[in-house]
């Protein structure tokens, strides 16, 4: 991870990534998690390539374009840069959304305290009893504050887990679905299919697409299935 160029790389322009909004994705390099079906290990894996000041070059010839900037990787949220990029992003007249998988509260705190949490996409990964298995981390509690605090205060945001037939169940999503229920959380809960033959972390299985096949929907939570890429 460059601490001068945290940045990956940048996709210029995105109708799918920010609801609703036109958008470009900023892909932040490293992560803090290992998750063997991620499809981006040359982010995780790799160095940033990219400055701030360059992306915000590329932000002000966009003024008037696009609504909103895709803060992704990785994981956006280990950058320090972050939270005065996404103020420089405000000002520019852009929306800021937050990709994350919740391991750092305290920075969605921060985002949210100037004003610069528009929405935010949380990964959640597996139930606490498989979670460090999955993601070779323990930042399980970090995440379930991330959520809480998300709930608590009314920011727009969805969930969303992508599912691997060999790592997770039909019943291990119940159980994260009725977790997300007791939390208090309303939204859309999207289920997003592993996609079999794309590089990933892992070199794994491919993934039985069926297990996706049951209805996981209850009152209150919409339950949604949407491809992964």
């Amino acid at each position: 991870m460059s601490k001068g160029k945290p940045i990956y790389d940048i996709t210029p322009f995105t109708l799918l990534d920010y609801p609703d909004k036109t958008a470009c994705i900023i892909w932040y390099a490293g992560c803090n998690m290992r998750c063997g079906y991620c499809y981006n290990p040359d982010i995780v894996l790799g160095k940033g390539k990219i400055s701030i000041d360059e992306v915000l070059q590329f932000l002000n010839r966009r003024k008037g374009l696009l609504d909103g900037v895709v803060m992704s990787g990785g994981e956006c949220t280990m950058h320090p840069s972050l939270i005065d990029f996404a103020l420089k992003v405000k000002a520019l007249g852009m929306e800021v959304k937050i990709d994350t998988n919740g391991s750092r509260p305290e920075v969605l705190k921060k985002l949210y305290e100037n004003n610069t949490l528009d929405y935010v996409a949380l990964d959640f990964k597996a139930t606490p009893q498989k979670f460090h298995a999955i993601t070779k981390s323990d930042l399980f509690s970090p995440f379930e504050k991330s959520l809480s605090f998300l709930i608590d205060n009314n920011i727009p945001f969805e969930v969303r887990t992508t599912v691997h037939s060999e790592q997770l169940s039909s019943d291990d999503i119940y159980k994260m679905r009725d977790f997300l229920f007791d939390k208090g959380y309303k939204g859309t809960y999207f289920l997003q299919n592993y996609v079999n033959d794309v590089k990933t972390i892992e070199d794994l299985a491919p993934s039985d697409k069926r297990i996706l096949k049951h209805d996981f929907s209850v009152k209150n939570m919409e339950v949604a299935i949407r491809s992964s890429l």
